[in-house]
């Protein structure tokens, strides 16, 4: 075995599926063998005649350095001395059919920037980390029961240099956590940063899994990015996407010459609408890759979660396929990937059993049930879900004109008949401001100043129901466009009022969240939702409490999705005593007209809303009115 003689167990778990670290394993790692220096390379290539190394130190000529089959499962390995931090290099892979083909490392710690595709030398030991009250804290932290609000952003277009060129991640931490720390946000979600040749795909088409983008800079300058938000108290959340790999020629598909990486059966393997190709779930070592990858993650970057892209494109063998396509099915005739939902189980009880306090948060849009349950309670096992019900009615809701929304009423309410089923989040993501589909902004009807009003209403709304929070970036500056893959935020928009105060109402919101406990202590437990009205459709109103862990902790919301102010509006109450109104988001001073109830409300014992006690109020146009109790001295 050579050089490998004390990993033989590695090797045995790396084919059974279960080597969760696989990454220490195999890839090109620095290495001291009799008394020099150099790099150990390590690759899976069960179809290769032969297999070498090949980059700059060789001329790209791998005849000069073969590597020795180390398993009867395909592993090859070798040592080559002398070679550097920072070297240029892929695997020259003989097939069966006697092809010579040049392929990147799939273990590839970094890469060539695009359009050069190499993998370079690289080593995960030198970073010095100062984030270590951040990971004692985590020790304590219960996302469940605490304040959990997301800025989603693209590093590439939230902001760039004056000539174009983009911001590093160190540039981008210095710039980008300030921001985010100001308006109250507690986490950042990036959209995918591990390697990709083609911009276009925002990281979602990926060559390299191991690979930080060489995009923004180097992997110790993202380590950079990651522990100054720690050092801010701020999580980082990572985009990642297991379910499909693009087919340039130098990744991952025909890795060794045939499907290796994705299935054999290109009716399974094959995303015809993405142009991309689907990981072979059930093989072992795609399962030991997989896993590894995202505890890679969390134990080289440090990140606190990740958002996994597009489960029920795993989860169903024949997602958006085409008509003229053949379906598939599996053992017992249905379209369920049984391998997917396997994986699935086995990778989240991985992450948490290494990391328990780990964010896994699944971008799931079918109906399938119990996606955020343990595993051994029947669940998928994530701890999250985005609530993509609850995002596309309320923005169906909100584009009908306010005269008809009587009509559809019950796209207000439907949410909390299931809303406590998963461990939900609420998502206002990249994916809703894209491909024509409109910035949130222009997707409310009426003049400029209802527009505006009806965001300032959405972004209260969805503050006040259950789950947690995210939205994509500009949306708090109110960006008329869409989001531009190619350019940066429309930041010139500051300048004129209107946007200056909708980022002002954002910041103020986002504190007042975490400011009231009842808005976030209960958001999976029933008893911390309440109905005041949910009937009032002729007039689109909505009225409701959230309860914190004490009796006396509640507060009530009242949603008014019409342009009408309504007067000496009488609102059931539970119990008797005064009222104050704590926010309104028609303040002047987030751009609204004013109409706020400045006086104490005190209640009467007259029943409504079956409720014992009542209080009357002005309730402001197209706007969120907040209410709390005035507690005894």
């Amino acid at each position: 075995m050579g050089i490998y003689q004390f990993f033989e167990d590695d090797i045995y778990l790396f084919h059974q599926g279960t080597l969760f670290h696989s990454h220490h394993l195999l890839g090109a790692h620095p290495f001291k063998l009799d008394g020099k220096y150099g790099y150990r390379f390590t690759v899976w290539a069960p179809h290769a005649e032969n297999v070498s190394v090949a980059g700059e130190f060789n001329y790209w000529n791998g005849s000069e350095h073969p590597l020795k089959k180390v398993s009867d499962e395909g592993l090859w390995a070798g040592f080559i001395p002398d070679i550097k931090n920072g070297t240029a290099y892929k695997y020259e892979i003989l097939t069966a059919g006697g092809s010579k083909i040049l392929k990147s490392d799939p273990y590839g710690f970094q890469a060539e920037v695009r359009p050069a595709t190499a993998s370079i030398t690289y080593s995960h030991n030198d970073y010095q980390w100062t984030d270590d009250n951040w990971q004692k804290n985590q020790k304590h932290y219960n996302p469940y029961h605490s304040p959990l609000l997301i800025y989603e952003l693209h590093a590439g277009t939230w902001k760039k240099k004056e000539d174009g060129t983009f911001y590093s991640y160190k540039e981008l931490a210095d710039l980008l956590v300030p921001y985010v720390k100001e308006l109250g946000y507690t986490h950042i979600e990036l959209l995918p940063l591990s390697e990709h040749p083609f911009d276009g795909s925002w990281g979602y088409q990926i060559t390299g899994y191991f690979s930080i983008t060489s995009r923004y800079g180097t992997p110790d300058d993202f380590k950079y990015f990651v522990n100054t938000c720690h050092q801010n108290n701020i999580g980082v959340i990572m985009d990642w996407v297991p379910g499909h790999f693009c087919k340039d020629d130098h990744g991952l598909r025909l890795f060794d010459g045939k499907p290796l990486y994705e299935y054999y059966d290109q009716r399974k393997a094959e995303k015809t609408s993405w142009g991309t190709l689907t990981f072979d779930f059930g093989r072992p070592e795609v399962q030991s890759f997989l896993i590894s990858n995202a505890i890679f993650w969390f134990e080289e970057f440090h990140v606190d979660g990740l958002r996994i892209d597009a489960v029920a494109s795993m989860l169903y063998l024949n997602f958006d396929k085409h008509n003229n396509e053949e379906p598939v099915f599996n053992s017992y005739g249905g379209e369920e990937n049984l391998e997917a939902i396997a994986l699935f189980k086995k990778l989240n009880e991985t992450v948490f059993y290494y990391y328990p306090h780990a964010l896994m948060m699944a971008e799931e849009s079918s109906e399938w049930p119990f996606v955020s349950a343990p595993v051994h309670n029947g669940g998928l096992g994530f701890n999250f879900k985005w609530n993509m019900g609850w995002m596309n009615d309320i923005l169906k809701y909100m584009e009908i004109d306010p005269i008809y929304r009587k009509h559809h009423h019950e796209l207000l309410t439907f949410s909390l008949m299931y809303t406590y089923s998963e461990n939900y989040l609420l998502p206002f993501s990249h994916d809703e401001v894209v491909h024509g589909k409109k910035s949130l902004l222009q997707k409310m009807p009426g003049d400029q100043w209802q527009q505006f009003a009806q965001l300032r209403l959405l972004f209260g709304y969805m503050m006040t129901h259950p789950g947690k929070k995210l939205m994509f970036m500009g949306s708090e500056i109110a960006q008329y466009d869409e989001w531009k893959d190619k350019e940066e935020l429309d930041w010139v928009l500051l300048q004129f009022p209107l946007h200056e105060q909708m980022q002002y109402y954002v910041k103020v919101l986002n504190h007042f969240y975490k400011e009231y406990p009842c808005l976030y202590k209960k958001d999976y437990d029933p008893e911390g939702f309440t109905w005041i009205d949910a009937d009032n459709n002729d007039q689109s109103i909505l009225a409701f409490m959230r309860h914190g862990l004490k009796k006396e902790d509640f507060l009530i919301v009242i949603c008014n999705f019409t342009p009408v102010v309504r007067y000496n509006f009488k609102v059931g109450v539970m119990e008797p005593g005064s009222y104050v109104e704590i926010f309104n988001s028609d303040y002047s001073k987030f751009g609204g007209s004013g109409q706020i109830n400045e006086e104490v409300l005190f209640s009467t014992p007259i029943p409504w809303h079956h409720q014992a006690q009542s209080i009357q109020l002005k309730i402001p146009p197209f706007a969120i009115s907040i209410l709390r109790k005035v507690k005894k001295e």
